[in-house]
């Protein structure tokens, strides 16, 4: 009720009220409406000049060249002011807003710095039944090349991405979005076994014992673009609602290490060894609110020959 008063007082603020003794009667003029008690008048002429003011009763009200004569209108900007005492404007003005803002998603958001953290693997489909199989792992010995040489520790903390942005276009009433986004994706292979690769003509592997390295793990690092569809089931909540995002992403491989660290210190090789220099993967993410559920799938293996180690990631995506 008191927003109603306040927009019919601001919509009178031109109004002048002249609230003194009734001395003088109204000067002659055209009368165009008589509602109840009620008089509009519209003066003549030549009863306005610049420097004669047009004198007027306290039941009179005038809005630029109409004049309203009525009994007790003076009365009811007295009581219109009393009912809008103590109403927070900037209150009433910032909820109105928040309404506003409900009422008309944005039809592109963005989100910067978004990070992962999670999990990368591979599932490992080589048939090491194979020569080329057998001739990654040197020198052949008396027990051939296996999954084993390649078995991975699951229990450590091993893919990191940071996303430079992340940006939400709507498609269709920002129910159905296209979100893409740029960012660098790093997938950290932590050996179980001493495999170390050797940066030759063609690139292979040798064996080292299990125990005789304290860490040992292959690096990946990718510039990745991700596009997917964007499902968000209720955009009034804006980031809050339940969302859920699949599509590819493209990752070109910038960088790539062995560190291996043992009794003798650590040692660093920096080299893309045999591994394939474009990564297109599946990507998704399923969440409520700031924190989403992300996994990838590569549709090709990472090497290029030797082996055939299709890697994925699984984690938690922070966004603001």
């Amino acid at each position: 009720m008191k927003q109603v008063v306040m927009v019919l007082l601001l919509g009178v603020l031109s109004v002048q009220v002249m609230a003194q003794t009734d001395t003088t009667k109204s000067k002659k003029g055209t009368v165009i409406m008589k509602i109840g008690n009620m008089t509009i008048v519209k003066p003549n002429e030549s009863a306005i000049s610049k420097t004669d003011t047009l004198k007027i009763g306290e039941d009179t009200l005038k809005m630029g060249n109409m004049i309203i004569v009525g009994k007790g209108i003076a009365e009811g900007f007295s009581k219109l002011g009393k009912a809008i005492e103590g109403v927070d404007l900037k209150k009433i003005a910032e909820t109105a807003s928040d309404v506003l803002k409900k009422k008309k998603p944005k039809k592109v958001s963005t989100n910067w710095f978004v990070y992962d953290i999670g999990f990368a693997g591979y599932n490992d489909n080589t048939n090491y039944a194979t020569s080329a199989a057998q001739a990654f792992v040197k020198p052949a010995g008396s027990v051939p090349a296996s999954k084993g040489d390649f078995a991975l520790k699951t229990s450590r903390v091993s893919n990191f991405n940071l996303w430079f942005f992340m940006q939400r276009v709507s498609i269709i009433e920002s129910v159905l979005n296209l979100k893409y986004g740029l960012g660098i994706e790093s997938n950290n292979y932590f050996f179980k076994t001493g495999i170390t690769y050797v940066d030759d003509i063609s690139v292979y592997t040798t064996r080292g014992g299990v125990n005789e390295l304290s860490k040992n793990k292959l690096v990946a690092n990718y510039l990745t673009v991700p596009v997917m569809l964007n499902i968000n089931t209720n955009p009034m909540k804006g980031k809050r609602g339940f969302q859920f995002s699949a599509g590819v992403s493209g990752g070109y491989l910038s960088s790539a290490r062995q560190k291996k660290k043992g009794p003798l210190g650590t040692d660093k090789t920096k080299s893309n060894f045999n591994l394939e220099q474009f990564k297109l993967s599946y990507v998704a993410e399923l969440g409520l609110g700031p924190v989403k559920l992300y996994g990838s799938v590569a549709s090709n293996p990472m090497h290029q020959y030797g082996l055939e180690q299709v890697p994925y990631t699984l984690g938690l995506r922070f966004s603001n």
